[in-house]
């Protein structure tokens, strides 16, 4: 009986149901996908993309006139323009400020709403200004100059000692000496044969203008041998007044000279060789009466 009771016991306790145990775990940090900055970013995400196929409409549904007013709507200036003038009357009306305007102008000068230049007055070389009339003056020169040193058959070789440029001061023609060419024999005034056939086509280059000649001579910096009494100075001044006179030998009226200098060698074309033939040279500057330096 006594294990009978037994049994029974432990049949009892075996059918007693477990204890349920819940385990809750906490992740701190980190919000995953719930986060809301995602939000914010597809939010701008969202706005670029609504003004982007705003603008492809805007592209797609206005007429040029239309499209140049939407830009002069959103360009901001500082320039108050004429009333039905320039600029947009409106986000889809009036027209661009780089229309031509309706302001009184010369007969058929143009300019932009912002600002009209008068022509020759100031501006670029559209508008017809000094510096580019000195520009065209210098190709022109530069043209047929060289189409006569093409011409002549004993003075094409010396093509590369003549430059022209266009300098503040004027168009500039400079008759440049080297290691096998010399304007002047040695130390001296005198003009070679070459270099008076040369100053000769110059002269014929130049006649037909009327601007102011100013002639400048340049030399080297080779020393002068002992006990020669000259300096570069002098010398340089007096092959510009030699210059001077084979100018006017050839068609050149004493009026157009304006000055002759002489700089010496204070004034290098190769600057960090003094020495070199090169810095040998006369310079011929025409300027438009007038505006010669004083």
């Amino acid at each position: 009986m006594a294990s009978s009771a037994q049994a029974r016991d432990d049949d009892l306790v075996e059918e007693q149901p477990r204890p349920i145990i819940v385990k809750k775990v906490i992740v701190s940090g980190g919000d995953g996908h719930h986060g809301g900055a995602w939000k914010v970013a597809y939010a701008d995400f969202v706005t670029a993309m609504m003004a982007f196929f705003l603008m492809l409409w805007l592209l797609g549904a206005t007429t040029e006139d239309q499209r140049k007013g939407i830009a002069d709507h959103f360009t901001p200036t500082l320039v108050k323009m004429r009333a039905g003038s320039a600029g947009a009357d409106g986000l889809l009306g009036g027209s661009s400020i780089t229309d031509v305007d309706n302001y009184p102008n010369a007969a058929g000068q143009t300019g932009t709403k912002s600002i009209t230049i008068p022509r020759d007055a100031t501006g670029g070389p559209r508008e017809g200004t000094v510096a580019s009339t000195k520009t065209r003056r210098a190709e022109e020169l530069k043209q047929r100059i060289d189409e006569k040193l093409a011409q002549s058959r004993s003075l094409h070789r010396l093509a590369r000692q003549v430059r022209v440029m266009n300098t503040t001061r004027g168009v500039r023609i400079d008759l440049i000496d080297d290691a096998d060419f010399s304007m002047f024999s040695l130390g001296t005034t005198v003009l070679q044969a070459d270099a008076r056939d040369l100053l000769e086509l110059v002269s014929e280059v130049i006649e037909e203008g009327d601007e102011e000649i100013t002639i400048r001579g340049h030399t080297d910096a080779l020393p002068w041998r002992p006990g020669v009494v000259a300096n570069n100075w002098s010398l340089s001044a007096g092959r510009a007044e030699a210059t001077r006179q084979e100018l006017m030998r050839h068609s050149i009226p004493v009026d157009r000279i304006h000055r002759i200098e002489g700089v010496a060698d204070r004034e290098p074309l190769i600057a960090d060789n003094p020495e070199d033939p090169r810095n040998r040279r006369m310079s011929i500057t025409l300027n438009p009466a007038g505006e010669a330096l004083r």
